[in-house]
């Protein structure tokens, strides 16, 4: 019978922390693969003939590692830290050598261990982990290039989010990037350091600025929690007004109205990555990362006044997945990842250049949605999209709203829009 390569977790109490199955098998191994730590831990129990590797900074090694012991079919096995497939090694390593070579032989996990000590039900958490290389401290507006992207956006989607952590991506990091988000007041953070170990501590519900000012001992688990109940914000068709904007006539939003047929128009999905050029208050692109919470929004606008409408827009609505450029397109766009869909609001006269650059940018059957309130704008448009010979089509909003006269109602037209509408991989063939 061929062996298989046993990924066994181990906990900080050592062999306390082992079954009688897990420890007989352990002291059979002739080959033992772990971080130094772990090794340390259970040294005693490690048979003095069988071989050992060390792990630490040589993860790539360890598929080679177990392939070649068990072509010798060597008793092989794994110490993994916690449940090794929360989180753990295990979906790595089965997902280089294969099911069928594995054998995991599960703990209590790190995460059950820290709820347990604060008395909190766990299986509705979202478990997230930043056990991983240094993430760098968080940028306001970072993209999904980021290390702690991924957490903020669990953060602000789970009202409890539980957090397998790392010697530099600590506690404190965490809550200095809600303070740069300008949420520090509706979490509040705890904090379990050396689970099973004789100076362990617990630090329950401390306010994220308590816990950006201080150290925890490494190893720990974070636990965020929203303070108060989740909000049930409108998700579509925000009122112009909720937006902060230059005034009176050179605001420059995209009304209601208007948004709602363009945001159709770009067919989003939960995850789409979206431009917003000539971003303007930011109305359009923040209704768009509202929508697409697993996507992101990377927005350009040349006005210095309007982006810092759209910067305060972003925080009064509370927008993380939004990336605000302060400069005039196509400047930085190189930088951007490829967008499932592309809104240009404003063209700062490059209008011609923009729409050829967004059909070279755009992921297959992507969207471009133009806004134009000018026939000059609008034959730039169509002529461009006809000499690429890309299929457009049209739509003119006229929209009036309703306005009080005395004690009666009347109708006063806003200007009317048209709305163009482009899908790369659609050509016109005539």
């Amino acid at each position: 019978m061929r062996e298989v390569c046993r990924i066994i977790g181990v906990l900080d109490n050592g062999v306390a922390g082992l079954t009688p199955q897990a420890l007989d098998i352990l002291k059979q191994a002739e080959v033992v693969i772990g971080a130094t730590r772990v090794l340390q831990l259970f040294v005693n129990e490690i048979s003095p003939q069988a071989m050992q590797h060390d792990l630490t900074r040589q993860l790539m090694q360890v598929p080679d590692w177990i392939r070649d012991s068990l072509a010798s079919n060597k008793r092989t096995v794994v110490l993994a830290t916690g449940d090794p497939s929360c989180h753990g090694i295990a979906k790595f390593i089965i997902g280089k050598i294969g099911r069928a070579h594995c054998d995991v032989v599960p703990n209590v996990s790190t995460v059950q261990l820290a709820c347990a000590r604060l008395g909190l039900s766990w299986q509705d958490m979202k478990i997230c982990s930043i056990h991983s290389r240094d993430a760098g401290e968080w940028i306001e507006g970072a993209d999904p290039s980021h290390g702690l992207y991924k957490l903020l956006q669990a953060i602000t989607q789970h009202k409890t989010v539980v957090v397998l952590t790392s010697p530099k991506n600590t506690p404190a990091r965490i809550a200095h990037m809600l303070q740069l988000e300008g949420r520090g007041e509706q979490f509040v953070i705890s904090v379990v350091s050396n689970i099973l170990q004789a100076d362990e501590v617990v630090s329950a519900e401390l306010s994220i600025d308590s816990a950006a000012q201080q150290m925890f001992a490494d190893p720990n688990v974070v636990i965020v929690q929203a303070s108060n109940e989740t909000d049930h914000a409108i998700m579509f068709g925000l009122d112009d007004a909720s937006f902060q904007q230059r005034k009176p006539d050179k605001g420059l939003i995209t009304k209601r109205e208007v948004r709602a047929v363009s945001l159709a128009s770009m067919q989003l999905r939960r995850d789409s990555i979206v431009w917003d050029i000539g971003a303007g208050s930011g109305a359009v692109g923040l209704e768009v990362a509202r929508l697409c919470v697993d996507g992101h929004v990377y927005a350009i606008e040349k006005n210095v006044a309007d982006v810092a409408n759209a910067l305060a827009n972003k925080r009064q609505l509370q927008v993380s997945n939004y990336t605000l450029l302060h400069a005039k397109a196509p400047t930085g766009l190189d930088g951007w990842s490829d967008p499932d869909a592309i809104f240009i609001g404003g063209s700062g006269g490059e209008l011609s250049n923009l729409i050829e650059l967004a059909m070279q940018r755009l992921c297959p059957q992507g969207r471009l949605v133009m806004n134009f309130v000018t026939f000059e704008n609008l034959s730039t448009a169509t002529e461009t999209l006809k000499r690429l010979q890309v299929v457009w089509s049209l739509n003119q909003l006229n929209v009036s709203r309703s306005q009080p006269i005395l004690n009666m109602q009347r109708l006063a037209a806003e200007n009317p829009i048209w709305i163009v509408t482009a899908q790369k991989g659609e050509a016109n063939v005539n």
